[in-house]
């Protein structure tokens, strides 16, 4: 215990979640693969999408909103391409098929996109790539957000979500690059996060029906997100829901499902990744060296006053890693109470 935060391992926190999720009803291997990812995003930063998601997870399980053992299966299918429907599973489990479906056709095409539909909320978008960069591959995600809370530049009618993004891009000696962000200036899940431990928002990241700076993020009803670099975000996530949701069939618009208020729904959750085989190009190992180049290139440029260092996307989750394996991973005080009723309700042991 340190303050108000507990730190728990790796290991102790996927157990955890793996333990809810069976005792809940999915079957042990699909309870370790979901276990791992949520863990794994805690483990990176990504808290407002991992373990704090566990307890809306269980009440969607429960009201019927998340199939227990889905058939998730490929609809469409050519050399470079393939449409898998998730069956209404967890969303964990249709992205991680979905990768690896797009790896092993990249290692024939040199280039695959795979789209899902009736899938589910699945974690932090940079899980997915980084799935791909693991095999040497440039690795790209997107989605269709869980709710909708951007209306279309101008308006005040919210027909669009957060819809995120992630591009991973494998290097030599330097940390991956590694960008994931949502098409808003924060992701829901962020603002969810400080309303749990009780912070405020920065200015910049919602704003009430009158335009006025909402940094309460329990008022968060009250307001919408701002999209990142005013009309140019806009465009961004209505391209990229096209992309993840319309053209798999999925929600997009006014389909989409708030999870956060519907627990029983299906809600039809669009994704798509997209793996590129680096070697299709040319030599694998002189790409990476170009990319250490460019790296250090950007590192090394002149900066700006009071600016200590300049940082290359991916690095700072990749910091996190480094700490949170060697001191634990950070659970704040109301996210334990949370975790603790769950577990004494599900009759799992606690967190510890």
């Amino acid at each position: 215990m340190q303050g108000s935060i507990t730190r728990v391992g790796f290991v102790a926190l996927r157990d955890f979640i793996g333990a809810s999720l069976r005792r809940l009803g999915l079957p042990d291997p699909d309870a370790l693969t979901v276990a791992s990812l949520m863990a794994e995003a805690d483990l990176q930063g990504s808290d407002g999408h991992g373990v704090i998601r566990l307890p809306q997870y269980a009440r969607r399980i429960r009201a019927g909103g998340i199939k227990l053992r889905p058939d998730i299966r490929v609809l469409e299918e050519r050399p470079g391409m393939a449409l898998i429907d998730g069956d209404n599973g967890m969303g964990h489990l249709v992205m991680a098929r979905a990768a690896e479906l797009a790896v092993d056709k990249a290692r024939t095409a040199g280039v695959a996109w795979v789209g899902a539909r009736m899938s589910n909320h699945a974690g932090p978008a940079s899980l997915y790539a980084r799935k791909v960069l693991a095999h040497d591959m440039i690795g790209m995600y997107f989605a269709v957000g869980n709710a909708n809370h951007l209306p279309p530049w101008g308006g005040m009618d919210m027909l669009l979500s957060t819809n995120p993004i992630a591009v991973a891009v494998p290097a030599g000696r330097q940390t991956p690059i590694v960008l994931d962000m949502a098409t808003t200036v924060a992701a829901y899940g962020k603002v969810k996060a400080k309303a749990q431990r009780g912070e405020t928002m920065p200015e910049g990241w919602m704003i009430d029906r009158e335009g006025r700076p909402l940094t309460d993020p329990r008022r968060a009803e009250e307001g919408f997100l701002l999209p990142i670099g005013g009309y140019k975000g806009y465009g961004l996530a209505l391209v990229f829901g096209l992309l993840a949701g319309t053209l798999n069939g999925a929600a997009m618009g006014k389909d989409v499902i708030d999870f956060n208020h519907d627990d029983a729904s299906a809600t039809n959750t669009g994704q798509a990744i997209v793996a590129i085989d680096v070697a299709a190009f040319g030599d694998l190992q002189a790409f990476k060296d170009r990319i250490d180049v460019l790296v250090n290139d950007l590192r090394q440029s002149r900066r700006m006053p009071h600016v200590e260092r300049i940082w290359l996307p991916g690095e700072q989750s990749h910091a996190k890693r480094i700490e949170h394996h060697r001191d634990g991973i950070p659970i704040s005080a109301p996210l334990l109470r949370s975790l603790d009723q769950l577990a004494d309700d599900l009759r799992v042991k606690r967190l510890e």
